[in-house]
């Protein structure tokens, strides 16, 4: 069974000795790899109790929180975004003996399942949550990686719709299955790449890297410091016990396909392509300002 380096972190919390459990930097630890243990079994349940067997392969990736950038990633600036205690998990088996060209995922928390293509694919056949899986299914066979027919359950704690990168876990997790089905290991930013792929040419969403990377790279008691250019990580210690990081709903949906989030990144974008220059890193203020008779004030206020 393969876990990603979050999950590898909560499970030896929990395998401490009761003493050492008040020696963790921060209460919140013990109750967050409680939950994902939790999560955990409630997955493999489901998958015994829908398939008749245990699964061979669980994997899980974590949403995220960005600190700063907002619509600075898409315009190769720096953002410092963390994971949070809340994952996506994807526990499977593969059916080798089976004459199927397809894989079958069941999600908990929808009690919803789909047979999503294993193959390759030039475009999304699925609805829905389905889109992101079968493009990350996508990728991996554009890349060399035969997938088998599997059988598959989802389960997650990162609400839908809240802004913290659902479909980002969604896909890392699908990934990280599958490379514990195939065997093929891939690099971890080519699995964040991979999965960002999925979700402009699958899903329609015109995302950057931060969300992909954040699940891939992100670790407890760190902030990561992307620079969006060139890819590059930094980790930032924080682990200060007098500090937390609320997340409150608004219960307002966050949709990256259409609406202010598309619009945005269209406006930056028009906004380069009349400032005749690749990237928001390549202006200066002395350029934005002499630049103002060419663009709208929507624009302006990109850089």
């Amino acid at each position: 069974m393969i876990f990603n380096r979050v999950y590898r972190h909560l499970l030896s919390v929990l395998q401490k000795s009761d003493s050492s459990l008040t020696d963790l930097s921060h209460p919140a630890s013990l109750l967050a790899a409680k939950q994902f243990v939790e999560l955990r079994q409630r997955v493999e349940n489901e998958f015994q109790s829908r398939f008749g067997r245990e699964p061979s392969v669980v994997a899980a990736a974590p949403g995220r929180v960005n600190l700063i950038g907002e619509h600075i990633d898409y315009n190769n600036g720096f953002v410092l975004p963390m994971a949070i205690e809340r994952y996506v998990i994807v526990a499977a088996d593969s059916c080798f003996d089976s004459p199927r060209e397809y894989a079958t995922f069941h999600s908990s928390s929808l009690q919803e399942s789909m047979d999503i293509p294993i193959g390759e694919s030039f475009g999304p056949t699925c609805s829905g949550w389905g889109r992101y899986i079968e493009g990350v299914i996508a990728g991996f066979v554009s890349v060399g990686h035969d997938v088998p027919a599997l059988d598959a359950v989802i389960e997650s704690s990162v609400p839908s719709g809240g802004g913290l990168s659902s479909s980002a876990a969604l896909e890392v997790a699908t990934a990280t299955m599958l490379e514990g089905i195939t065997g093929r290991k891939l690099e971890p930013a080519e699995k964040a790449l991979l999965c960002q792929r999925a979700e402009h040419e699958f899903a329609g969403v015109p995302c950057g890297i931060m969300d992909q990377f954040s699940s891939v790279f992100g670790m407890p008691g760190e902030l990561m410091l992307l620079d969006c250019m060139s890819q590059d990580i930094q980790t930032v210690p924080f682990r200060e016990e007098d500090v937390s990081v609320l997340i409150t709903n608004s219960n307002i949906k966050h949709e990256l396909t259409g609406g202010e989030y598309a619009e945005r990144r269209r406006q930056c974008e028009s906004a380069l392509k009349k400032l005749g220059l690749p990237s928001w890193r390549d202006v200066s203020l002395v350029e934005l300002v002499s630049a103002r008779g060419r663009l709208t004030d929507e624009e302006v206020a990109c850089g």
